[in-house]
């Protein structure tokens, strides 16, 4: 008999394949997740107009969301294990949606800045959420590709961001890019309390209270177990050097764009393609993963990127720029798409999202120098050559450190 799947009777084990609902609400998630990153980079040069901010402070804001990232994904999996995925991930997508519409109503850069940090918080819960729902439901066969596609939302934001400022900040200003970040709220919240399932793994490890508080020391001790550290710490240097090329460049690029004789539009067409090569390359990439593996695909995505970007520091002639720009993409924003499957699929089921928000929390240390660093370098050398060279070195590190993982923690 034909009857639709319950709450709990979708596991991992009984689905043949992802069901389009879920990736579709986890994907929206992390789309709005991308685009409330990517904002500030859209809107960077009228804020330094309007607030009179220098390259050092425009960078520190920029950092603050990721501060906030930060910690939401080293506390997530305690949350999760008090109170399931699904309404960790319900409040995490509240919380941010509702923090970003205060955004636009700043007054000033002090204000702007403390709730990009709490935004940051939910934004970071996201995620690695995001992550262990995906890798739940997802055919064993097809896993990374499945979680690429689905993590592919994060670009997708990207490009929305890119192509909606094009528009609305000469029409109108850039407060409203901030109002179109509380969508969510009417968009991906209902779609998630109406048909997200409960984790049928977390009911079968974590029943009670009592029991979840096990779960959550059971996760960190198997991500620290002997013979595994090792590669939890890999991972954890891997999110940096990507997370750190990521969140440098799509807050950096436009501006530096600009500031090298582009108008405001043909700035925005850089970051522009630079999410749209994370989203082709990454699905490619996704495929190739299943085929031949994560740590080979991972090793030469990062050194795509690297010689990319490398490439772009010295090129001339918009359209070579704007291609090397699409490249350099594919090898900051996939790259770290591939890490995070990686990782999520490396730990066992009580400690998937804890293995990956640890993974992510580190490497947001990456992600919160990567903004303030690359304006340090930018303020220092008058010009973005240097701060390109601090891409191209992170992406040669990474791909040295995928390079000599033994194995996957299991």
């Amino acid at each position: 008999m034909n009857t639709p799947p319950t709450t709990g009777a979708l596991n991992a084990s009984s689905p043949s394949r992802l069901p389009v609902g879920i990736m579709a609400i986890c994907g929206g998630a992390i789309a709005f997740d991308g685009y409330d990153i990517v904002v500030y980079g859209t809107t960077l040069s009228r804020l330094r107009d309007e607030w009179g901010l220098t390259s050092g402070q425009a960078g520190n804001i920029g950092s603050a969301a990721l501060v906030g990232m930060f910690l939401g994904a080293l506390v997530v999996g305690t949350f999760t294990s008090r109170w399931g995925r699904k309404r960790t991930f319900l409040a995490c997508v509240t919380w941010f949606s509702v923090l970003m519409v205060l955004c636009a109503a700043a007054p000033g850069p002090g204000f702007f800045a403390v709730v990009r940090f709490l935004a940051g918080i939910g934004l970071g819960g996201v995620m690695p959420l995001a992550a262990a729902f995906t890798t739940e439901f997802a055919p064993r066969d097809r896993a990374a590709v499945a979680y690429v596609i689905m993590q592919s939302g994060y670009p997708v934001g990207g490009v929305a961001a890119s192509l909606l400022a094009k528009w609305i900040i000469p029409e109108f200003s850039w407060h409203w890019m901030y109002l179109i970040a509380a969508l969510p709220l009417i968009t991906v919240l209902p779609a998630a309390w109406r048909w997200l399932p409960e984790s049928a793994e977390e009911q079968s490890v974590a029943a009670s209270r009592e029991e979840r508080r096990d779960a959550a020391r059971a996760g960190l001790r198997a991500i620290f177990a002997p013979g595994i550290r090792t590669t939890t710490v890999m991972f954890w240097v891997m999110s940096f050097c990507s997370l750190l090329f990521v969140y440098g460049a799509n807050t950096w690029l436009p501006t530096l764009m600009q500031d090298d004789g582009r108008g405001f539009s043909s700035s925005l067409n850089f970051l522009l393609c630079f999410n749209l090569g994370a989203i082709v390359g990454g699905i490619a990439a996704g495929w190739a993963a299943d085929r031949w593996g994560s740590k080979i695909v991972v090793t030469a995505s990062f050194l795509v990127g690297a010689l990319a970007v490398l490439a772009f520091s010295g090129a001339d002639g918009t359209a070579l720029l704007l291609v090397l720009a699409a490249v350099a993409g594919y090898g900051a924003v996939a790259t770290q798409t591939l890490i995070n499957g990686w990782v999520t699929r490396s730990y066992p089921a009580q400690a998937r999202t804890t293995g990956v928000g640890w993974s992510l929390g580190i490497g947001r240390i990456g992600g919160i120098v990567g903004p303030s660093v690359t304006g340090w370098i930018v303020s220092a050398t008058s010009g973005g050559t240097a701060a390109f060279l601090l891409f191209t070195a992170v992406g040669v590190v990474g791909a040295l450190v995928a390079g000599v993982v033994r194995h996957a923690a299991r």
